[in-house]
């Protein structure tokens, strides 16, 4: 059996030897997309951008979706950070919290993933969910640490602020992966299982990964669940965006 827990901010799934099974569904939520600003002087307006389309939020619909942005919340966590921000707000909103997520998910903006473990749930969650790598340019490294120090932040944090970030070898993979093609979690899991480590076109992508008669995208997801590497690819996915150093987005 399969469980997960949160380090700090880093994400950690261990193996556990006992027999226990849950009668409750375990699940887990985390938001799609990234968030943007349209408009001119005092005059924007915020929106989240999901390949390439633009979804205008209200509020309450904002608040869940900032909570969850490069956060995996289960429903309890989100439940008690909700409360707190709506507390520090001072905002009463009209629908219910159950009301506003089951939206946010209708809509795409959310993804919800539910399983009898926490490992379970964050598959579900994960596996169908393709990565986008930030891009690390060392001129806005550099840019930012200027105007952090101009605002009166303390050279010393604006040091740790900006520390570029450290990755092991299952993460450096995924991100130099994820530059060269867009993939999902469950086909870097399939990249993991035959070794690759190369995939410069599209074409290669199906020669590797779609070679034979059966597996299609469709049931990719269902072929690698029980892989000997989804635990390890699973784990190195969630931390780096934890780490914000990728985004989500669903096709």
């Amino acid at each position: 059996e399969i469980s997960l827990g949160l380090v700090g901010s880093e994400m950690c799934i261990r193996d556990r030897n006992r027999k226990e099974r849950f009668d409750i569904m375990r699940k887990l939520y985390t938001a799609i997309g990234h968030f943007c600003r349209r408009g001119r002087g005092d005059i924007t307006y915020p929106y989240v951008n999901v390949n390439g389309q633009e979804y205008v939020l209200d509020m309450q619909e904002m608040t869940l979706w900032v909570l969850l942005n490069w956060r995996i919340l289960s429903a309890e966590q989100l439940e008690i950070q909700y409360g707190k921000r709506s507390k520090e707000s001072g905002l009463a909103f009209q629908r219910s919290l159950s009301d506003c997520m089951s939206r946010l998910v209708q809509r795409g903006l959310v993804m919800e993933g539910g399983g009898e473990t926490d490992a379970d749930a964050l598959y579900d969650l994960l596996s169908n969910l393709y990565i986008i790598p930030l891009t690390e340019s060392p001129f806005l490294r550099v840019l930012s640490f200027i105007r952090l120090v101009f605002k009166g932040v303390p050279v010393s944090l604006a040091q740790r602020i900006l520390k570029r970030d450290r990755r092991d070898d299952a993460e450096k993979r995924i991100m130099r992966l994820s530059r060269q093609t867009l993939l999902s979690t469950a086909e870097l899991i399939r990249c993991a299982e035959l070794q690759i480590t190369d995939l410069p076109t599209e074409e290669s992508v199906l020669d590797a990964l779609y070679s034979d008669e059966f597996t299609t995208s469709d049931n990719l997801s269902e072929l690698v669940r029980y892989s000997h590497f989804r635990n390890q690819i699973l784990a190195s996915v969630a931390n780096l965006y934890l780490r914000q150093q990728i985004i989500f987005e669903r096709i």
